[in-house]
Parts: C-alpha cells; sequence; structure tokens
C-alpha cells in the first residue's frame, strides 16, 4: 500500500510503498472521533497484453478535492494522487485478474490522523492507497437488481455532506440496506429528505432510468456524489420507465428487474437488446482496452 503524511503546515511529504498492514492511530485521531476522512474508489483493469490502464483517474482526485475542502482537510495534489495509484497498481501487479475476469479495486484514502481532543480539524494527515482483486459481480450472481423504493430514512440531506464521499456518509445506510436484504431486495433506492417524491440513489451508486430514447438521472445538488448529467426525476417516473440501471465504480452498469414502490412491484427490460447492455459492453470494453478509446479516459500504467 502507499502512503504519504501530511505535516502540520498543509504539505504532504514524498509518499512511499509499503506492505500492506495495519496502521496506528491515536484514540484521539481526527478521523476516529469527528470522522474527518474520505475515500475514493477506482480500479486498474488487465488489457489483452497483461498491461494495465486506470479509468480516468483524475477525477477520482478533483473529487477528493472538493471533499477535502468541504472536510476542512489538506489534500494531495492531482498528480501526487494519480502517481499514488500507479505505484499501488505496480506493486500490486501480479494481483491484477486475468483479463476478463475481474479487476483489482483500488482505495485511496485522506484520513485526519493527527492527535485532537476538541472538535477541530486534526493537525496532521494520512493520504493511503491500498488494493485488492475483484469479481466482476458486485451483487454475486444477480441477474438483475430487486430494489425497494426507502421512505423511512434518508441517505443524505441537503447542505450536508452527501454530495462528497465522506467515510460518515455510508455506515447510515446500513440499516436500512440490511432490513431490505433480508426481506430478499438487492438493495435500497432513496427519495429526496425534503419532499419524500424525488429520486436520489441507492445505498452506493447511482441510478438512471430510461424512457424511450431519453435517459435520466437526478440532480447532484449537494446530496448525490456528482459525475453525470443530470434533472429532478420523480420517483413517479419509475412507474413509466422501460429500464433502470445503476451506475458505479463497484457495480459498473447493473441492470434493474424491478422496483417495489409502496404496494406496487415494476418490472423492467433487461438483457440483450437493452440500452443498460449495450452502455456496459462499451464503457467496459474502453476500460480494458478492446473498445477505442476516442475521449482519452483511459491512463497505462508502465
Amino acid at each position: 500500500m502507499y502512503v504519504m503524511k501530511c505535516s502540520r503546515d498543509g504539505s504532504f511529504e514524498k509518499g512511499e510503498v509499503n506492505p500492506y498492514g495495519n496502521i496506528q492511530l491515536s484514540p484521539s485521531a481526527g478521523v476516529l472521533n469527528y470522522g474527518q476522512g474520505l475515500f475514493e474508489g477506482m480500479k486498474s483493469y488487465r488489457k489483452e497484453d497483461g498491461g494495465l490502464l486506470l479509468f480516468r483517474p483524475e477525477l477520482n482526485a478533483k473529487r477528493m478535492m472538493m471533499g477535502a475542502e468541504r472536510m476542512c482537510m489538506p489534500c494531495p495534489s492531482l498528480h501526487q494522487f494519480v502517481e499514488a495509484v500507479k505505484q499501488t497498481a505496480l506493486a500490486n501487479k501480479r494481483w491484477v485478474p486475468p483479463h476478463g475476469k475481474g479487476t483489482l479495486y483500488m482505495r485511496p484514502m485522506l484520513l485526519g490522523s493527527g492527535a485532537v481532543l476538541g472538535l477541530a480539524p486534526a493537525p496532521e494527515y494520512t493520504f493511503l492507497v491500498y488494493a485488492s482483486p475483484v469479481s466482476d459481480d458486485y451483487f454475486k450472481g444477480s441477474g438483475g437488481l430487486n430494489l425497494y423504493v426507502e421512505e423511512e430514512y434518508d441517505r443524505s440531506a441537503r447542505l450536508g455532506t452527501g454530495g462528497v464521499k465522506s467515510i460518515c456518509n455510508y455506515a447510515p445506510a446500513l440499516k436500512a440496506m440490511g432490513r431490505a436484504k433480508s426481506r430478499g431486495f438487492s438493495d435500497v433506492l432513496y427519495l429526496d429528505s425534503v419532499e419524500k417524491k424525488n429520486l436520489e440513489e441507492a445505498s452506493a451508486c447511482n441510478v438512471f432510468i430510461v424512457k424511450g430514447n431519453v435517459i435520466s438521472t437526478p440532480a447532484a445538488r449537494g446530496t448525490i456524489l456528482p459525475g453525470v448529467e443530470e434533472g429532478v426525476v420523480p420517483v413517479d417516473q419509475l412507474l413509466d420507465a422501460d429500464e433502470v440501471f445503476c451506475t458505479g465504480t463497484a457495480v459498473v452498469v447493473a441492470p434493474v428487474d424491478t422496483i417495489t414502490y409502496r404496494d406496487q412491484r415494476v418490472q423492467y427490460k433487461t438483457g440483450v437488446g437493452s440500452v443498460t447492455s449495450e452502455l456496459y459492453s462499451t464503457l467496459v470494453g474502453i476500460q480494458r482496452g478492446v473498445v477505442e478509446d476516442k475521449k482519452g479516459w483511459t491512463v497505462e500504467i508502465s
């Protein structure tokens, strides 16, 4: 794993790759007491010739910078972030699954590691990147997702931290997600916290709906992680959609088979010939270097 420390003046020292292992923190570290931490999720892909690719790592770096500003944390530069990810991928190259058999999931983290007893920004910070090989099947064998529209719990509130990838955003989702899974659903689909009538996102991925030749996804207005073109999507539009799919680093592009909203269960088109299937094939092809990258999205590691 890659580790880089930040001094009290806000400058990150030169980082290095160390053996994967536990890290030592003071009991009064800012990240442990006040949740001052951010993380990113990204992947390294094995090409057919054995080389490695990253997919748009500079955008992960920029999102961490945005989150760091919100959480009062210094942040590595774009160059420092991307170089750290590259070094981590190379150091773990033997763990990257064969082409088409999975990916190396990479987790950059920024932690308030300095000791602080009173409520204040930590005096020191640690940036680290670790990795793990993963399969392509995030939802473990599901042909299509079965989502449940959650109305009791909110994922995030306006003017909160829902728009940044803060560590404190995720544990609150566990209760609703666990309850849904105990009832046979894949995940929950959250509504906005104010009016309870517009779509937000699932526990750890964005949601899109397809109607005719139009694809819609909820607007990123401080409660949803940014990354797409969006608008307001009322929950009622789910009932009339042709397709629904989820997207994210881990889930890639995952088709939704059914959504249950109150007492109504709606089924959607999936499989061959669907928009979701075409998007998945194109995206994964670019990420693995078998479809031409006309946008300059991939970065080769050497």
